[in-house]
């Protein structure tokens, strides 16, 4: 990635407005045409969303768009869509034990209406907030639920796959369990048994951090620094870790870059709210310094991996080793051609890193490490540049996706390939819309000098 370091808050702003300019009629003809009978919005085919009976995790993200077009623009249609369609639809995903999913599904619809509430941006409504905030305990507490122990001590949120699995995807679910728990909610066990959440986020990113991310101190043949893996196996009977996996990458030896994206971010937004609790109120359960240590040891490496393996405008291949890349030849001297014949780019993947970045600057900056800071917001800004402009924003008012680009699932062949092609691309997804419109509210917020964008 070939960072500009000219970029500004000011200087992107007009893209961010445009941004949103396109998102509302797309958002208003996707709530006119999407029958909820056919399920979930997941992603688009020949730029109409479809659904994929897999796993019901990007509803939120539907409905959590509305609330975040209201947010950046004022409009209170988009308040009224969101509200009436969390109040009408998302309950299910409050007790759905069945996922890992709840920080997404969940953050994104009671998450973002009650933080509106708390900033004022609404009228105060206790009922409304009280409601909220209950389906946010309850939806931490269920997330929890889903616990394998490991023999050193830790354990982990297990993925859909089942209690072997650990997805990397969950490191940012896990905000969650941070909202619970600071809401003083417990998860209630057998014989009345109390279980901290906020010692189970801790003990989830401890097992995503030494299992899944890597530091070049060779684990294995493939050890280099900042390198994730999609999914770590773990035998169920004794706690052991066994073997790298993956179900949406290549190989568990080469790096899915959504995966890689999802560690970036929930490192950093995991560092912005641990420095908001004290060493005591964490004691119990970890030394706060040395966690936060873990933590930014993480974004670190998984930041600096994806500003050498992507495209000079900073997008991704979907795979560092998809078989395709070598073909590419010196891509990262280029910007990305998501039209290309050998490899799809993730704009997906991008989106959620560029927030990763940007929160890991701030939160540097906070730290006093200026420099390095600075290079990490202007990362994120060179990656908006990129993202809010052809050819990843998608300005065909027929097209009911935001951000093409994305990729799904390439190993099970979803995604779509249009005629004449031989790889995915022009497609969207609902986690690459969210996460575009999250991130670009984050950049306005912030040039505007609004209100810091958190979950918590």
């Amino acid at each position: 990635m070939k960072i500009n370091n000219a970029l500004t808050l000011q200087s992107v702003q007009p893209t961010l407005d445009r941004f949103f300019e396109v998102a509302a009629p797309k958002l208003l003809n996707l709530e006119r045409s999407w029958d909820p009978a056919k399920g979930t919005p997941v992603f688009t085919v020949e730029g109409e969303y479809t659904t994929r009976g897999w796993t019901e995790w990007t509803q939120g993200f539907q409905f959590g768009c509305q609330l975040l077009q209201f947010d950046a623009t004022g409009d209170e249609q988009f308040l009224e869509l969101g509200t009436k369609n969390l109040l009408a639809k998302m309950a299910p995903h409050v007790s759905h034990f069945g996922v890992h999913d709840h920080g997404f599904n969940n953050i994104s619809t009671y998450g973002n209406l009650r933080r509106l509430l708390l900033e004022g941006r609404v009228p105060a409504d206790e009922h409304l907030l009280n409601f909220c905030e209950l389906a946010l305990k309850v939806s931490g507490a269920v997330q929890a639920n889903r616990w394998t122990k490991l023999g050193d001590g830790c354990g982990y949120i297990y993925s859909f796959n089942g209690p072997h699995s650990l997805f990397s995807d969950t490191q940012r679910t896990l905000r969650i369990l941070a909202v619970s728990h600071q809401l003083g909610h417990v998860l209630m066990g057998e014989n009345d048994k109390a279980h901290s959440l906020l010692h189970r986020l801790i003990q989830h990113s401890d097992a995503t951090l030494k299992y899944n991310v890597y530091y070049g101190e060779g684990r294995d043949s493939y050890d280099v620094p900042g390198r994730v893996v999609h999914e770590s196996i773990f035998n169920v009977t004794d706690g052991n870790y066994r073997c790298p996996s993956t179900q949406q990458g290549y190989s568990p030896f080469s790096t899915w870059t959504r995966g890689l994206a999802w560690v970036e971010l929930g490192c950093a937004e995991q560092l912005e709210f641990f420095a908001t609790l004290s060493a005591d109120a964490v004691a119990a359960y970890t030394d706060r310094s040395a966690f936060m240590q873990r933590l930014e040891r993480a974004a670190l490496a998984t930041a600096d991996f994806h500003l050498a393996n992507s495209a000079a405008d900073g997008i991704p291949v979907w795979d560092t080793g998809a078989p395709g890349v070598a073909a590419l030849g010196a891509y990262q001297d280029a910007p990305s051609d998501p039209y290309n014949a050998r490899e799809p780019y993730d704009s997906s993947a991008a989106a959620i890193a560029a927030q990763g970045f940007y929160r890991l600057g701030k939160y540097l900056e906070t730290k006093g490490d200026a420099e390095q800071g600075k290079q990490y917001k202007q990362a994120a800004l060179t990656l908006a540049q990129a993202l809010f402009e052809e050819p990843y924003l998608s300005t065909d008012p027929s097209h009911q996706g935001l951000l093409l680009h994305s990729v799904y699932h390439r190993p099970n062949g979803w995604d779509h390939v249009p005629a004449g092609r031989t790889i995915p691309c022009g497609e969207s997804s609902m986690w690459g819309d969210y996460h575009a419109m999250e991130f670009a509210l984050l950049l306005k917020r912030e040039a505007e000098g609004g209100t810091y964008l958190r979950f918590f």
